[in-house]
């Protein structure tokens, strides 16, 4: 549904802090959660800033939204960050809402039942809801402990199924609160069972991210709108005896009424007019875009509608959006045209965008829209993949000692990448080949996948090798600081030598899309394939030279020997399927 953002939304610095070298470490260095705790005071803006502004001094966490509402005296905050930050956010906020909002003087039209209300998490990119369930009752636990709040854990993390329901957890509100401490089935999950009447008790869950999105129609009518949403959301409509809106409602064995589902799950929706625009809109909130995305939902109502005789002009898409759910909607569109799904982010969501019409309205921004690309407007550091060509050169050039040949050899391998790309795109358009384009479309994804990875690689060898600059330079006074200083200086070692490792697997992978277009791609681009073939086995053998170079000081020698034999077999493999490559390349010039 349609949200307003009285206070506004805030940028900063990202900063986080996982170490990248460990393997669980790498997989939370790049998890995102949202984080959207409801506080019991929608009407004392100055108290709201006070809570809000903690959130921005937590490096790693960046401040979306902030939604006060007056009537509800109740504000719906949104932040977002890797789990560890995030949490350390919310137990900030949770403190200071206790400090500064009492209970025992709340009125409001939304059920409630502490100063922080509810406090749900919500996976974003690159974590399971089963992680995200462990960090919410982390979550849970820290309130507890930390700051002495009464916890319910709800809906996925809730510890019994008796639990799930917040209504269920909530009933009664604040004002029932002290007697169900009172008994012992109603012992919270987490913090003191004695009621507490100036901050109450919080509920803290783990849920499903909620795209709030509407659908523009080229009618002015509610009731049609009505009608439109009741087919689609998963509520649907009252079941009547005669199938009219108009006739008597069918009951069942207990009088109440029968409900005809609609089409979609996890979908609520009403149609409504909105003066603002002069058109009528279906309203949906999506409740888990796994289950609905909003392109489905889209194309649900398009059908609906044009059904009763409207159509779809546009939709609306009202708060943030998860990339994936971007690029997903992309490649939906592109997969009807039967084109090639392997073409860049801007171009998925440039084509999401224009299909569903996102910029009818107002022009969409994907920088302000979409969570990841409005937590990376925020930071300050210029990365290396946002340089140009010709300033990424001159950077290499100069006297710094990064980026060097780590980064480097990630750059040749994502431009091999991206030549093995280029054909397979090329041959799924190619004339006469249209029955093979989901065939080519399906190695432009593989390497697309490859080049993004390696993207990403040039900026993280730099990352790397500055981190063991920061550990030579840690103070060495004591015994416990040296052997910290030690620890510190392996662990940066390692990593050091992780990075251009995994340099050497993508640009290995990205050399098979390589020989399967020089073997039946467009034989008009067979040339670019063999470049591409060249530009990986480089960064292959490139990036084995950054692993050898640092593997004397790694005091772990298995580690390093087992390190050191995969890489040599996989610079083996590259220069003998370089070799292949080339020789395809050879006979068809």
């Amino acid at each position: 549904m349609r949200t307003t953002n009285a206070v506004g939304v805030k940028t900063r610095r990202l900063s986080y802090a996982a170490d990248p070298f460990n393997k669980e470490a790498s997989e939370m260095s790049n998890q995102l959660i949202e984080c959207v705790p409801n506080f019991s005071e929608g009407r004392d803006l100055a108290v709201i800033k006070q809570i809000t502004d903690l959130v921005e001094t937590v490096d790693g966490v960046k401040l979306l939204d902030v939604d006060p509402g007056a009537a509800t005296n109740r504000t719906v905050v949104t932040f977002v960050g890797a789990p560890e930050p995030v949490l350390d956010a919310a137990v900030l906020v949770v403190r200071k809402a206790a400090e500064l909002i009492d209970m025992s003087k709340h009125t409001g039209e939304h059920p409630r039942f502490g100063a922080t209300d509810v406090c749900p998490l919500v996976p974003v990119s690159n974590i399971t809801m089963d992680e995200t369930v462990e960090w919410a009752r982390k979550l849970a636990k820290r309130l507890g402990e930390e700051v002495g709040i009464t916890v319910f854990c709800y809906e996925n993390a809730a510890l019994s199924d008796e639990r799930r329901n917040l209504a269920t957890v909530r009933a009664g509100e604040y004002e029932a609160l002290k007697e169900r401490l009172a008994k012992p089935e109603w012992k919270p999950d987490f913090g003191p069972a004695t009621f507490n009447a100036k901050s109450g008790a919080t509920a803290v869950s783990a849920r499903d991210f909620l795209v709030a999105y509407n659908v523009n129609l080229n009618t002015t009518s509610t009731r049609r709108a009505n009608a439109i949403a009741y087919d689609v959301r998963e509520k649907g409509r009252v079941k009547t005896s005669d199938g009219t809106p108009s006739g008597k409602p069918v009951l069942d064995e207990k009088g109440k009424k029968v409900w005809s589902p609609g089409m979609l799950k996890c979908c609520k929706g009403i149609g409504w007019f909105i003066e603002e625009y002069g058109v009528a809109q279906i309203s949906m909130n999506l409740t888990n875009i796994s289950v609905t995305p909003a392109h489905v939902a889209f194309d649900a109502v398009c059908e609906r509608s044009q059904v009763r005789g409207i159509r779809v002009t546009g939709s609306e898409l009202v708060g943030l959006i998860p990339l994936n759910a971007m690029l997903d909607a992309g490649k939906y569109f592109l997969r009807k045209q039967e084109r090639s799904l392997g073409v860049s982010d801007a171009e998925l969501i440039k084509i999401a965008v224009k299909s569903l019409g996102l910029d009818e309205l107002y022009p969409f921004k994907p920088e302000e829209k979409i969570i990841e690309y409005a937590i990376a407007a925020g930071a300050k550091t210029k990365k290396l993949v946002d340089m140009t060509v010709a300033g990424f050169v001159h950077e290499t050039a100069s006297e710094s000692k990064a980026p060097g040949g780590g980064s480097i050899s990630s750059a040749m391998g994502a431009m091999g990448a991206a030549l093995g790309t280029m054909v397979a795109n090329l041959s799924s358009h190619k004339r006469g080949w249209d029955e093979r384009w989901e065939e080519f479309s399906e190695w432009a994804e593989k390497g697309k996948a490859c080049h993004d990875e390696l993207l990403r690689l040039i900026d993280e060898d730099t990352n790397a090798f500055n981190k063991i600059m920061a550990a030579w330079g840690l103070p060495a006074g004591s015994d416990a600081e040296k052997d910290a200083k030690k620890e510190a200086i392996q662990a940066a070692t390692k990593e050091a030598i992780e990075m251009p490792f995994s340099v050497m697997q993508q640009s290995l992978a990205c050399m098979e899309v390589c020989k399967a277009m020089a073997e039946i791609g467009n034989p008009a681009s067979v040339s670019d394939a063999g470049v591409g073939a060249l530009a990986a086995r480089s960064a292959v053998m490139g990036a084995y030279l950054n692993v050898r170079i640092n593997a004397g000081d790694v005091e772990d020698k298995a580690w390093i020997k087992d390190i050191l034999a995969k890489g040599k077999k996989m610079q083996d493999d590259a220069v003998a399927l370089e070799s292949e490559i080339l020789e395809m390349v050879d006979g068809k010039l």
